[in-house]
């Protein structure tokens, strides 16, 4: 199961989008650790990429639900 993060970035017109086998809980602690003085947020996607937003530039954290995995013929 994976876990859908978006991040809002100031002054990017885009958002970072990304899928972390981390629990909501667990990102939730990442990102409220590194609002509370870390100079960074650091998370890990699903396929093993670091991203890393210095915390000042932080406009908002969308943490989604885990979904279950796919199966079947619709995930082509």
């Amino acid at each position: 199961m994976s876990v859908e993060v978006t991040i809002g970035v100031q002054n990017l017109a885009r958002e970072i989008v990304l899928e972390s086998d981390e629990t909501p809980e667990q990102i939730a602690a990442a990102v409220s650790a590194a609002l509370s003085g870390r100079p960074a947020l650091e998370l890990t996607d699903t396929r093993g990429r670091r991203i890393i937003v210095p915390t000042a530039t932080i406009g908002y954290v969308e943490i989604g639900s885990e979904a279950k995995a796919r199966v079947g013929f619709g995930t082509l």
